[in-house]
């Protein structure tokens, strides 16, 4: 397991869930953590337990008030994202806040205001651009093995579980909105890091077997100014998890299927055409292993505060 550098960092941990905890751990053994924080003062206490000397409270403000804790993690339910991300950069805190980062654009619009007036560093939480096969795509991409880069075709889905339509996904209250602000942000995130900019945004969203107030279903077409397309497909009525990423260039394609557990073993194709065309040579990679995704980014975010480097992806 790959663990984050954090020498002369201070943490604080803003909600103990299941990301908090993911966070916690890649940060590495004897975690330089402050503070857990949780609306559960026992999910608290029970994350501050990896970190000796790790305070747990149910108050984030105390953890913000504290002047050895240089960094926040903020891994709550997405109604709170953004009212603790603007609260930790008011403080002076770096932030590592997960997607979607608000409920929409205007909260994210004012977190990064208040960033700069303090000159925070703040990394939007997409730890899909970490793993394995999605690095290693990106490795060839740069490498210029694709030649121009023509579009993109993604899918991602889940089946939910019984009772899944009364969670807080199915809340906007909570979730901001359905399957296309949960999965389909990776999607989004993952097709702009390949593409570019998206000037053109058409699609829709929909409700087809959920009975909740939020998509269940989201059909999108973004198009770069060279009119490069992502087609994109984020669904939680998928029932057998799924996850397809598909990039094709004038030489060659790229295919990431499978994220690791639920999602089958992460692979990554390499489809290199030849000159005479035809069936083309073809290149696999499967990471068998699992990934490293989590420490990896926040290295990157270590990395940005250390650097004085825009987070990419940032508020922006």
């Amino acid at each position: 397991m790959t663990h984050a550098k954090t020498e002369q960092l201070n943490f604080a941990v803003i909600g103990c869930g299941l990301i908090g905890r993911k966070r916690v751990l890649a940060l590495g053994p004897n975690p330089p953590l402050l503070y857990t924080c949780d609306l559960d003062p026992a999910r608290a206490a029970d994350l501050a337990k990896l970190a000796p000397g790790c305070t747990p409270v149910t108050d984030y403000s105390v953890a913000l008030a504290d002047p050895r804790v240089a960094a926040v993690i903020v891994s709550t339910l997405n109604a709170s994202l953004a009212p603790i991300a603007l609260a930790a950069v008011r403080a002076g805190k770096h932030v590592l806040v997960e997607k979607p980062g608000a409920l929409n654009a205007a909260q994210l619009r004012t977190v990064l205001a208040a960033a700069q007036s303090t000159h925070t560093r703040v990394r939007l939480g997409y730890n899909h651009r970490f793993h394995p096969a999605l690095q290693k795509a990106r490795e060839l991409l740069d490498a210029g093995v694709l030649g121009p880069l023509m579009f993109l075709r993604a899918r991602y889905g889940h089946g939910g579980r019984k009772g899944y339509d009364r969670e807080w996904r199915a809340d906007p209250a909570l979730s901001g909105g359905g399957e296309l602000i949960d999965q389909g942000v990776h999607l989004i995130d993952l097709a702009g890091w390949f593409l570019g900019e998206f000037p053109s945004v058409e699609g829709h969203a929909t409700t087809s077997f959920w009975d909740m107030p939020v998509d269940d279903n989201a059909f999108l077409s973004l198009r770069t100014a060279a009119g490069q397309t992502a087609w994109l497909h984020a669904t939680c009525t998928e029932w057998k998890n799924l996850f397809s990423l598909e990039l094709y260039g004038r030489d060659a394609k790229l295919a990431i299927d499978g994220l690791g557990g639920s999602y089958g073993v992460e692979k990554l194709t390499y489809y290199k055409m030849l000159p005479a065309m035809g069936p083309p040579e073809i290149t696999a990679w499967e990471y068998v292993r699992g990934d490293d995704s989590w420490a990896l980014e926040t290295r990157a975010w270590v990395d940005d505060i250390r650097l004085g480097r825009e987070p990419s992806p940032g508020l922006r």
